[in-house]
C-alpha cells in the first residue's frame, strides 16, 4: 500500500444488511446516496478489490457493485474468497459453476456468468443486470489457483468487457496470502471496517494488513452505522 501506515480516510458509512430485511443488495436510499459519491472516486479505475473483517468486506463489495450498476456503469462482481465462499448464499444464486470451476477448466466463461436483476427505486438507472461470478465450490489451496494463468486471463477479459470489476476478496487477517495473490489484479483496494476500527489498535491493525498489498488504498467504509 502506498503511504504505508498513514491514517486512512473514512469515505462513507452504510448500515449494511439487517437480518430479516431482505437480501444484501436491497440497499437503503441513504446508503445508496453515499455509495454513489464514493463511486466518483472509482472513476479511472477498472478493477477494485474490496475486503474487510467478519464478512463486512463481502457486504460492501455487493453494495459497491450494485450501486455502480444502478448508476448505469456496466459492472461485474467476482467472488475471490475460495476458502469461504458465501456470495451465492447471500444473493440466492447457484453455488457452481463459478470461479473455482473456471480456473480448473471445468466450466466455460459463459457458464460462470450469472445475471442478477436489481430491485427498488435506487436501481432505476440500471440499464442491464449486475453480472456475478460466484467462487464456486470451496478450494483447498486458493493461492495456487490464483497463481494460474487462467485467473490472469479471466481478470484481463473482465476488464475489457466491463466498465468496473469488483473483486470481493478474502477477509483481512484470515487469508492474507490469498488476498495478496488477488491484489495485483486490481487497481486499488477498499476496506470495510466497523466503528471500533476507525482508530486505536484496531485501526492500526487495518492499516498494517492493507500495507502488505501492492496498490494504493482508496480508504475505508464503515459498515453497520
Amino acid at each position: 500500500m502506498r503511504g504505508g501506515r498513514a491514517k486512512l480516510p473514512v469515505l462513507a458509512g452504510i448500515s449494511g444488511p439487517v437480518p430479516g430485511e431482505g437480501r444484501p443488495w436491497a440497499l437503503r436510499r441513504e446508503d445508496f446516496e453515499q455509495l454513489v459519491v464514493l463511486g466518483d472516486r472509482l472513476v479511472g479505475h477498472s478493477a477494485v478489490l474490496v475486503t474487510g473483517w467478519g464478512g463486512h468486506g463481502r457486504d460492501l463489495a455487493i453494495a459497491v457493485a450494485a450501486t455502480a450498476c444502478s448508476a448505469g456503469r456496466r459492472t461485474v462482481l467476482l467472488e475471490c474468497d475460495l476458502a469461504r465462499p458465501r456470495l451465492a448464499a447471500d444473493l440466492g444464486l447457484p453455488q457452481s459453476p463459478g470461479l473455482h470451476e473456471y480456473l480448473r477448466w471445468e466450466a466455460t466463461p459463459a457458464e460462470v456468468l450469472q445475471p442478477l436483476s436489481l430491485a427498488g427505486s435506487a436501481a432505476s438507472g440500471a440499464s442491464e443486470p449486475l453480472v456475478c461470478i460466484t467462487a464456486g465450490r470451496q478450494g483447498a489451496d486458493p493461492v495456487t489457483l490464483f497463481g494460474l494463468g487462467s485467473f490472469s486471463h479471466m481478470t484481463a477479459k473482465l476488464r475489457g468487457a466491463y466498465e468496473l470489476v469488483v473483486l470481493s476478496g478474502p477477509d483481512l487477517g484470515t487469508e492474507p496470502a490469498s488476498l495478496e495473490a488477488v491484489a495485483p489484479h486490481a487497481d486499488c483496494v477498499l476496506a470495510a471496517i466497523s466503528s471500533a476500527q476507525r482508530g486505536g489498535s484496531d485501526g492500526r491493525a487495518v492499516r498494517n494488513a492493507l500495507s502488505a498489498l501492492p496498490m494504493a488504498a482508496l480508504g475505508t467504509v464503515v459498515v453497520g452505522e
